[in-house]
C-alpha cells in the first residue's frame, strides 16, 4: 500500500523538522522520515552534547580559579563518565520532545531509512526489515552530512565526532587530527577533562576560513593550557588491538605516538550513500546536492536544505533554509535565504566568534589601503584576581572609504554571545561612527567594541 502526502521530507535533523513543521503549518500534508534518532547531528551528536561537554570541561579553570575569589572548593574528583552519561540523557530527552513536536505539528514520521525508487516515490526499510513505499508531489533531501575518515591504514581503529558522545570513560591520552572547529573544540574539552591532548594539523595554522590573527588567539590559548599542537604533521597510520585501548599513530614523518584512543577530526561530507538520487534524475557535484537561491535541485518538485548542499553547514542556516523552502512553497510568502552574513563561532578554550569579512578577506576585495583593523586585547577583569592568561581580543575590520565595519571578531570568554548581538548592526551597514557614538556598558568585555580609538 502506498501513502500519498503533498511534501515527503528525507531526514529530521534541523532543516528536515523545520521544512516539516512549518510547511504542516501552512496546511500541507507532511511526511518525515528517518532512520536514526529524532533531532539530526546538531542535537544528537553535535552542538547541543558538545556544548554540554564543552561546560563540563570549563569548571577546570573555574575550580582553579577559586581560590583568588575566596572560595576553597577543597579536594575536587572528576566522574567524566557521570558528565558523558548525563550529557547523553539530555540528548535522549530532546530526542523524545522533538518526536512529540512533530507529533503536536501534525507531520507523520516514518521510521526507517529513505530512498528514492522515482521522481515522486520515496520507499523506506524499517528496522524491522519491513518495506514501505510513500508517494509525494514534492520531497526535499534534508539527511545532512557524516563525518569524513582520511584514506590511511587503520582510520577504523580511530573515532569520529559522533563516537566521542558514546564513551562510557576517557582514555588518558589521545590524539586529535585536525584543525578546523570540531578537532579544536575537543582537543579543548578533551583537556578540560585531564586527558593529554596532542593535535596533529597538516597546515600551518588552526582553524582556516577565520580571521588569521584570531585563530592565533586560539591557538596560543590552547598551547598555555597544555595542549600539544603539532603544525605539519599528518597521520599515515594507526596501528593497536581496537579503540579505545593501545593504539599507536605514526606520522607521515616517521613519528610513533602512544595513545589511548584517536579522534579523527579531518571534515565531514553530506551523506547521500543509499538515497539511490539517480532514481529521480537528481544531480550531484561532487559529493554534494546542488541546489539554487529557492533550495530547488535540477528537478522542479525535489529541494534540498542543509549539510547535503554543503554550502554554509550550520544549524540556524539549515533551520532558515527549510523554513524559507515551506514559506516560499507552501505559505505563499515567497523568500530566499540570505548567506552573505552569517555568524560563527569555536566554542574552544579560548571561545572565538565571528561575523562579517576576516581581515584578509578584506584586503583582497577593499585592497590594504581601504581598510582600517582596530584591536583591543587584554586581561578580562575575570581573570583580574586569578592573574592569568589568556588575553582577550577583539576586532573591527572598517572599510575606509564608507566607514562601514566589515567584519567583527573577538577571541575569549561569551565571544559567541557578544558575537551574535554584533551581527545586528553588521546586518543594517553600521559605520565605526555608529559603534562609537554607542554608549558603553562598563564594566563589560564588549563595551571595547564602542570605544576603540577610530
Amino acid at each position: 500500500m502506498t501513502s500519498s502526502f503533498d511534501l515527503i521530507v528525507l531526514g529530521a535533523g534541523s532543516g528536515g523538522l523545520a521544512a516539516a513543521k512549518r510547511a504542516a503549518s501552512h496546511g500541507a500534508k507532511v511526511a518525515i522520515v528517518e532512520g536514526d534518532r529524532v533531532g539530526g547531528t546538531c542535537v544528537i551528536r553535535g552542538c547541543v552534547p558538545k556544548k554540554l561537554l564543552v561546560y563540563g570541561s570549563a569548571y577546570r579553570h573555574l575550580l582553579a580559579d577559586a581560590p583568588s575569589y575566596g572560595w576553597d572548593p577543597g579536594e575536587v574528583r572528576l566522574d567524566a563518565s557521570r558528565l558523558l552519561a548525563n550529557t547523553r540523557a539530555e540528548v535522549d530527552r530532546l530526542n523524545a520532545l522533538h518526536i512529540g513536536f512533530l507529533e503536536k505539528a501534525g507531520v507523520e514520521l516514518v521510521r526507517g531509512w529513505g530512498r528514492f525508487l522515482g521522481p515522486h516515490r520515496i520507499g523506506v526499510t524499517g528496522a524491522d526489515g519491513e518495506e514501505r513505499a510513500l508517494e509525494g508531489e514534492r520531497l526535499l533531501i534534508a539527511v545532512g552530512g557524516r563525518p569524513h575518515r582520511p584514506a590511511i591504514p587503520g582510520a577504523d581503529l580511530g573515532w569520529v565526532s559522533d563516537d566521542m558522545f558514546e564513551l562510557e570513560t576517557l582514555p588518558e591520552e589521545m590524539v586529535v587530527v585536525g584543525a578546523g572547529f570540531i578537532a579544536c573544540e575537543f582537543a579543548c574539552i578533551l583537556n578540560g577533562l585531564g586527558v593529554r591532548v596532542t593535535q596533529l594539523v597538516r597546515g600551518d595554522h588552526l582553524l582556516r576560513g577565520f580571521d588569521r590573527e584570531a585563530s592565533e588567539a586560539v591557538r596560543a590559548g590552547m598551547e598555555a593550557d597544555g595542549i600539544a599542537i603539532r603544525f605539519a604533521h599528518s597521520p599515515a597510520a594507526i596501528t593497536g588491538d581496537c579503540a579505545p585501548g593501545e593504539l599507536t599513530v605514526t606520522t607521515q614523518s616517521g613519528e610513533a605516538i602512544a595513545c589511548g584512543g584517536v579522534l579523527l577530526a579531518t571534515g565531514r561530507r553530506p551523506f547521500l550513500k543509499g538515497l539511490n538520487l539517480e532514481a529521480a534524475g537528481v544531480a550531484v557535484e561532487g559529493h554534494r546536492v546542488p541546489v539554487n537561491a529557492d533550495q530547488r535541485t535540477n528537478v522542479p518538485h525535489i529541494f534540498a536544505v542543509g549539510d547535503v548542499t554543503d554550502r554554509i553547514c550550520l544549524t540556524p542556516v539549515a533551520v532558515d533554509e527549510g523554513r524559507a523552502f515551506a514559506d516560499t512553497v507552501y505559505g505563499g510568502k515567497p523568500r530566499q535565504v540570505n548567506h552573505d552574513l552569517v555568524a560563527s563561532a569555536v566554542f574552544s578554550q579560548p571561545e572565538l566568534a565571528s561575523v562579517g569579512l576576516t581581515e584578509e578577506a578584506a584586503r583582497a576585495r577593499h585592497g590594504a589601503e581601504g581598510i582600517a583593523v582596530h584591536r583591543a586585547r587584554f586581561r578580562p577583569m575575570s581573570q583580574a584576581l586569578p592573574a592569568r592568561d589568556p588575553k582577550v581580543l577583539l576586532k573591527l575590520i572598517v572599510e575606509r572609504a564608507s566607514g562601514r565595519v566589515l567584519g567583527c571578531h573577538m577571541v575569549g570568554e561569551h565571544a559567541a554571545e557578544i558575537i551574535q548581538m554584533a551581527a545586528i548592526p553588521l546586518g543594517m551597514g553600521a559605520t565605526k561612527a555608529d559603534f562609537d557614538r554607542t554608549m558603553a556598558l562598563h564594566p563589560s568585555v564588549a563595551e571595547e567594541f564602542v570605544t576603540m580609538p577610530g
